[in-house]
């Protein structure tokens, strides 16, 4: 493999790093990063057949400050450009969001990277993502991921450290659109040896991506979820991570996130520990730490039949002293959720608030329970007999077991 080591003065900037990055794209390889601690004033892009390595805790990337430079007025979906009351400090290069402060989030927000300046009208790479209105306080800012890749295949992100600074970042990034670490319509990434903490939004987030690797990589302390794969996301692996101190979910499956498995990882102190929602099926939680979250341990939330949850199990997992704050079970089940295996796990209750072991809505349907050893939890069980299945489920689960029709909703990623 082609590799090439930058030196401190090589490495002195993000537009340094980026360069070097885009030069080694022409042929692939590993461009390796020296032990130092960088203030970047814009997100590092990845590039197919890349990876960027550090030389772990040593080197450090930390976001710059946030700024936000209000729009001069209304501008419309798809144009490539944005007026702006004023664009002082803005140069081409820079990655931004524009959003707004009413109605406009998910998807709704835009990420780009700024291609032009003239006067007060900023250029980007690609068209805003909705109409902004006036009177909805619309802006631009300088928030972004720290390390980002959009269509990419083959790239990785290997041992270093990343700091989100978000005292000193206003404006949150939603995680549809971004995350400290972040990835959209990619296939074959891999992020490993990875300290991500205290960023204003998701700690990893990737959208409309296959074929994933995180291992032995943690997300703390953010303000939003602390892994966040999405949107379609399918055959991912999860191994030896950890989420700690994040605002919401320490593990937070979104919409159509299948045949993931989640292994040997933590999550603890955080909203919630592990949730699963929209269309998330045919995933694995196997061997995790879930410990001392402000919400269940397991939640599989709310989502009405079509998009329910299913065909997931839950297996050989520590899940204690969560419920603290809310929640009615350490394991809670709730509305269409069917054919879900939770066997083996190691389930206790918390001091700090009574609440069931597995507690399940009467909705739900054909779970399988076998082999579970719960202690101090009021109930054990809190199920109803019709929502039991006597026999387990059978169903196939986790990173590994996708065929190509379980692909067939991503048809801009090739396999």
């Amino acid at each position: 493999m082609n590799e090439r080591s930058l030196s401190r003065d090589e490495a002195g900037s993000a537009q340094d790093i980026q360069r070097a990055i885009d030069e080694m794209s022409r042929g692939g390889g590993r461009l390796v990063l020296p032990a130092m601690e960088l203030v970047l004033d814009r997100g590092l892009a990845l590039r197919s057949g890349v990876e960027l390595v550090g030389q772990g805790p040593r080197t450090v990337l930390r976001k710059g400050p946030g700024r936000v430079y209000p729009l001069s007025g209304y501008h419309n979906y798809g144009m490539a450009d944005v007026p702006l009351v004023s664009a002082a400090g803005l140069e081409p290069g820079m990655t931004v969001s524009v959003h707004d402060n009413r109605t406009h989030g998910g998807f709704y927000e835009t990420f780009a990277t700024i291609s032009w300046v003239d006067g007060a009208w900023v250029g980007l790479d690609h068209g805003i993502e909705a109409d902004y209105r006036a009177d909805e306080e619309p802006c631009l800012t300088t928030v972004y991921p720290l390390v980002f890749a959009h269509r990419v295949r083959g790239a990785a992100l290997r041992n270093l450290r990343l700091e989100g600074s978000r005292d000193d970042n206003d404006k949150a990034m939603g995680g549809c659109r971004g995350g400290a670490v972040y990835f959209y319509q990619c296939a074959g990434m891999e992020v490993a040896g990875v300290e991500e903490r205290d960023y204003r939004g998701e700690g990893l987030s990737f959208q409309m991506c296959r074929d994933v690797r995180i291992v032995d990589s943690r997300f703390d302390q953010n303000t939003g979820n602390g892994l966040h794969p999405g949107a379609g996301s399918t055959n991912a692996l999860f191994e030896a991570c950890g989420g700690a101190g994040n605002e919401r979910s320490g593990f937070f499956f979104c919409v159509r996130a299948t045949r993931i498995t989640v292994r040997d990882s933590v999550f603890r102190d955080n909203g919630s520990g592990v949730s699963i929602g929209t269309r998330d099926c045919h995933n694995l939680l196997e061997g995790c730490t879930i410990e001392g979250n402000g919400g269940p341990g397991v939640l599989a939330r709310q989502t009405p039949s079509p998009t329910e949850v299913h065909s997931c199990e839950v297996r050989g997992n520590r899940i204690a002293g969560n419920c603290r704050t809310e929640g009615r079970g350490q394991i809670e089940i709730v509305t269409d959720a069917h054919d879900l295996a939770i066997v083996g796990n190691e389930v206790a209750g918390s001091a700090a608030r009574a609440a069931a072991g597995v507690f399940a809505e009467a909705t739900a349907r054909d779970l399988y329970l076998d082999g579970n050893a719960i202690s101090g939890c009021e109930p054990g069980i809190a199920v109803p007999p019709s929502s039991l299945a006597r026999t387990r489920p059978a169903f196939e689960c986790g990173y590994g077991t996708a065929g190509e029709s379980d692909f067939r909703h991503l048809p801009h990623i090739a396999g």
